[in-house]
């Protein structure tokens, strides 16, 4: 038998006495209650740092709080979601708040599966990005759950969003691309869900701004929509097929930095030089664009920004700090680098 002395829980008493105040303080500053001085705050916190203090879980779930934030998303291999999630966590790395994630995959289904088990799970609020679950069931769960939604720009009373500005933003490349000389420019982009009943998704949101640009350039006879997942593969096939048309673009734009990949493959693959042959645009400007072997021009959306506002603005939901309803939109900027250049003259 293991003779080891196991070592003693610290209590939430224990720490009361280390700080030299009450336990009801101490509950307060866990609770991060209204009316609790910076200075009881400071002495507070450094006495659960001293003790290696731990809020039972169980114990704060009992409570009404179990201090679980739960984050769905469908494609982990997405690094724009990276970003979000560094975002995230950077914002909740001095409170008392697990970030758990769900990554359910494309399909709706799964999906609204993963987030009624964050809510089963008594989790005290939800960050969804880019969701394909039916909206009217994300509404009925926001309704009892603090929800953030990032990227569709769908506005509710029951939940916050963030968003990026998607129709600037498709416009800036466009801008950019047609200022090199390109006429012929394609856009892929995701098919999204079309059951899932957000009337106004990232997707939606860009291929809108991408069309008025092209339209505004008086080129919208020559505009090109590609629907393709946003994943290595998706974009693969998409460049594949505009690439092999009778009149390929002498530009790409996609949706996502990660599907812009898919494309700079499918053109190697082709015999064709990026930016020489055909110029490539992402979205994102995730960590990869700025490789040396990539230099993917691309949309920074400030994923790392969008992540941290969305936790903050779930924790006054959560902490009721705050009870209408917000959404938060960031300013695209367009990071050009070498992989866009003017067209090759035939």
């Amino acid at each position: 038998m293991d003779s080891t002395p196991k070592q003693k829980r610290v209590t939430i008493t224990d720490v009361a006495r280390h700080a030299g105040v009450s336990t009801a303080a101490v509950s307060k500053v866990l609770r991060n209650a209204y009316g609790v001085s910076p200075a009881m705050q400071e002495r507070v916190r450094a006495a659960m740092t001293e003790l290696h203090y731990r809020p039972h879980a169980a114990a704060r779930g009992m409570r009404g709080r179990t201090y679980t934030i739960g984050v769905l998303l469908d494609n982990i291999r997405n690094a724009f979601f990276a970003d979000i999630l560094d975002g995230i966590r950077d914002q909740l790395d001095d409170s008392d708040y697990t970030v758990l994630i769900g990554a359910a995959g494309f399909g709706a289904d799964n999906q609204s599966r993963t987030i009624r088990s964050m809510v089963d799970r008594q989790m005290d609020g939800l960050i969804l990005i880019a969701p394909g679950a039916p909206r009217g069931e994300v509404l009925t769960m926001a309704a009892a759950t603090p929800t953030v939604v990032i990227g569709h720009h769908d506005t509710a009373e029951v939940h916050d969003s963030v968003v990026d500005a998607d129709g600037t933003g498709a416009g800036l490349v466009v801008d950019h691309l047609v200022s090199l000389g390109h006429r012929r420019i394609a856009l892929v982009a995701s098919p999204g869900t079309r059951a899932s009943l957000w009337k106004r998704t990232p997707e939606i949101v860009l291929t809108g701004g991408y069309l008025e640009a092209m339209e505004r350039h008086g080129l919208q006879d020559r505009a090109h929509v590609l629907q393709a997942a946003y994943s290595d593969d998706g974009g693969h096939k998409a460049g594949m097929q505009l690439l092999t048309g009778t009149q390929p673009p002498t530009a790409i734009m996609t949706g996502a930095d990660v599907a812009a990949l898919g494309v700079l493959r499918a053109a190697d693959e082709l015999g064709l030089r990026v930016p020489e042959d055909l110029s490539l645009a992402g979205y994102n400007n995730t960590a990869i664009a700025a490789l040396t072997p990539v230099q993917l021009t691309s949309v920074d959306q400030a994923g790392h920004t969008m992540g941290s506002t969305a936790a903050k603005m779930l924790i006054e939901r959560v902490e009721g700090q705050r009870d209408r309803a917000m959404q938060t939109t960031m300013t695209p900027r367009l990071i050009a680098r070498r992989s866009t250049a003017s067209p090759r003259v035939p």
